[in-house]
């Protein structure tokens, strides 16, 4: 009882909480692509001196790439299985083809995952990772490569967007590791690393080794920078 009761003692500071919402703009590039994307954060700043931060957004990001390779997606062939912990498996070689597209682009809207902490009065620095959306944009034709083996196919984004653990997930996803500095008047600049996926459905089950597959996905690792406002 007493374990209890300190426990329950040690957790008051977190039962302080305020509010806080802002809205950023976020440029992302790397190699022969790039994204861009709005964001709105709805947080709860936590603990007596309010410096850790918990909340949910809703973030639209729309990416641009030249002659991108898209691998084959579900886990279950990257990996041989679905569970949680198929993010410490190493990739099946054989079990992935490439779809190449010359001009992806896709765009995705979803709500989004929102952790931070305050180090001091002008400096931040957070995590944020899409959760849940859709994704839309036109048909691209590309080519198929299994081996020496092509063909030309038709393939859109995946419609439905949903986090459930690395190649697991589903569509496209946005995800940033960030530092923030306030400059004045509630304005501020941000920059990181932004990690995502985007995913696009071939029209036909064009992979079908070990097993039949339409669906592929390219991961970028893209350096952001970004403007921010607090309201």
């Amino acid at each position: 009882m007493k374990k209890v009761l300190i426990l329950l003692i040690s957790l008051v500071p977190f039962l302080s909480w305020s509010q806080i919402k802002y809205g950023d703009v976020t440029g992302a590039v790397g190699h022969r692509e790039g994204s861009l994307s709005a964001m709105y954060t709805y947080a709860w700043q936590l603990g007596a001196k309010k410096k850790f931060e918990i909340g949910i957004a809703g973030r639209f990001t729309t990416y641009l790439g030249q002659n991108q390779y898209y691998i084959t997606a579900p886990a279950k062939l990257t990996s041989g299985s679905t569970g949680p912990l198929v993010i410490f498996k190493e990739n099946i070689a054989a079990n992935i083809d490439t779809f190449l597209i010359q001009s992806p682009q896709v765009n995705a809207l979803n709500i989004a995952i929102h952790l931070g902490y305050q180090v001091s009065n002008k400096i931040s620095v957070g995590f944020n990772i899409d959760a849940l959306g859709f994704s839309f944009g036109s048909k691209k034709s590309g080519s198929y490569i299994n081996g020496v083996f092509g063909q030309q196919e038709q393939a859109k984004p995946t419609a439905f967007n949903a986090l459930l653990i690395s190649d697991n997930d589903l569509g496209s996803l946005n995800s940033e590791l960030f530092l923030k500095y306030q400059l004045k008047d509630n304005w501020g600049i941000k920059s990181g690393l932004q990690f995502l996926f985007t995913e696009y459905t071939t029209d036909t089950e064009v992979q079908q080794t070990p097993e039949p597959n339409s669906r592929f996905r390219d991961k970028s690792l893209l350096f952001a920078f970004g403007l921010y406002k607090n309201f």
